[in-house]
C-alpha cells in the first residue's frame, strides 16, 4: 500500500501508534502530556507545561516563488507555528530554523527570508535560536518552535456533547487569495489585496488563544487545513459530531464579493485561515465572545452520535453536500 492511497491523517495515525507502543515502555525525566495528533507536543517540566510544534514549507507544494515574496515567506514559516502555539492556549519561546537552498539563491533572497521571520518574531514575542542549512533542489523552511503553558491545555479531545462550535475571525480569505493568485490575478483592489494579504501573511491568534484559557475553553484547534476537516479531527479525538450551520459560516465580505458562487465552499474547506476553531457550553463562548475585539462566530453544535462525522446544513435543516474537502498532503 502506497502513502497515497491511505493519506496524509491516516499515515500520521500509523506512526502515532507506533511511536506511542515504544514511548510506553520508557521513562521521560518530564512526563509526556500530549504526543502525536494535537497542534503542538507538551510535557510538564518542573516549573510549566513546555509546548513543541514544527511546520515545513515546500516550494510547488505550499507556495511559488513567482507569486510569494522571501519576506512573505519567512513571516508564514513563523505565523504557522505561532498558529499552533496559540491553539493551545501558549506563549511561544524560540524557535529552530532549518533551510533548503538551491546554490544559486541570492544572498539578499535569504536576508528577505529572515526579515519577514524576524518581524513575526518581534511581533508576536519570541526569538530565533539557532537552525541549520542544506543544499536542496527546491526551496523549503522548517521551523521548530516552542513554548509554554501556564494554565490548563487548549486540546483537541475535550470537546463535549451539548457545546457550541465558534471560531475568531473570518473563514476563507487565505483560499480565496490563492485561487485568485492560481488564476493570474493581480492583487490590486481593496478585494484582491485583503484576500492576497491573507494568504501570505497570516495572523496567528496568541492573545485570543491566552483569552479562551482564562475564560474556561479546553477544546480548541487552529483552522489550518479547512474548517470541516479539521473540526473532523476534534471530533474524532473527542468521540462526538458536530453540526455546522452553512449560514452562520463567518464568510467574509470582500471573498462573498470575489467568489460570490464558491465562497461558502471556500470558507468551509479552503484552510490556511489560521483562526482558532472551539467547542465549549454557551456560557463559556459568550464570555470569550465578550472579551475579544475580533469577531467570534457560534457556527455549529458538538452532538454524541457518529464519532467523527460533521454534517453541514442550511437554514432550514438539510444537508448540504460539499464537494471539495480540506488540504491532504498524499491525495
Amino acid at each position: 500500500m502506497k502513502v497515497r492511497d491511505i493519506g496524509e491523517f491516516a499515515l500520521i495515525r500509523v506512526i502515532q501508534g507506533m511511536v506511542e507502543k515504544e514511548s510506553s515502555a520508557e521513562e521521560a525525566p518530564f512526563p509526556l502530556v500530549l504526543g502525536i495528533g494535537d497542534d503542538a507536543a507538551a510535557w510538564q517540566s518542573r516549573e510549566a507545561t513546555e509546548l513543541a510544534t514544527t511546520d515545513t514549507l515546500v516550494e510547488d507544494v505550499h507556495f511559488r516563488h513567482d507569486f510569494t515574496s522571501w519576506d512573505d515567506l519567512g513571516w508564514k514559516a513563523v505565523a504557522v507555528n505561532l498558529s499552533d502555539i496559540a491553539a493551545m492556549g501558549g506563549v511561544p519561546l524560540y524557535a529552530l530554523v532549518t533551510l533548503g537552498l538551491r546554490p544559486e539563491t541570492e544572498v539578499e533572497e535569504v536576508r528577505g527570508l529572515y526579515r519577514g521571520m524576524l518581524s513575526a518574531c518581534r511581533g508576536y514575542g519570541c526569538r530565533i535560536a539557532g537552525g541549520d542549512l542544506v543544499r536542496s533542489p527546491v526551496t523549503f523552511i522548517t521551523v521548530a518552535m516552542t513554548g509554554i503553558a501556564s494554565g490548563h491545555l487548549l486540546t483537541r479531545r475535550d470537546a463535549q456533547p451539548g457545546d457550541v462550535v465558534a471560531a475568531t475571525g473570518h473563514l476563507g480569505c487565505a483560499a480565496g487569495g490563492l485561487r485568485a493568485l492560481l488564476q493570474g490575478q493581480s492583487p490590486e483592489g481593496e478585494s484582491a489585496k485583503h484576500l492576497h494579504k491573507a494568504h501570505v501573511r497570516p495572523s496567528p491568534r496568541l492573545a485570543e488563544g491566552q483569552v479562551l484559557v482564562q475564560q474556561g475553553v479546553r477544546a480548541a484547534m487552529d483552522i489550518s487545513d479547512g474548517l470541516i476537516d479539521d473540526l473532523s479531527r476534534m471530533c474524532v479525538a473527542s468521540g462526538v459530531g458536530a453540526v455546522v450551520y452553512a449560514d452562520q459560516v463567518p464568510v467574509d465580505a470582500f471573498l462573498r464579493e470575489s467568489f460570490p458562487q464558491d465562497c461558502l465552499s471556500l470558507a468551509l474547506d479552503g484552510g490556511e485561515d489560521y483562526e482558532l476553531l472551539f467547542a465549549a457550553s454557551k456560557e463559556v463562548v459568550s464570555r470569550v465572545v465578550a472579551r475579544l475585539a475580533i469577531p467570534v462566530s457560534v457556527l455549529g453544535t458538538i452532538v454524541a452520535d457518529h464519532p467523527g462525522e460533521v454534517r453541514v446544513v442550511d437554514g432550514y435543516g438539510a444537508e448540504l453536500h460539499i464537494d471539495q474537502r480540506g488540504w491532504d498532503h498524499f491525495r
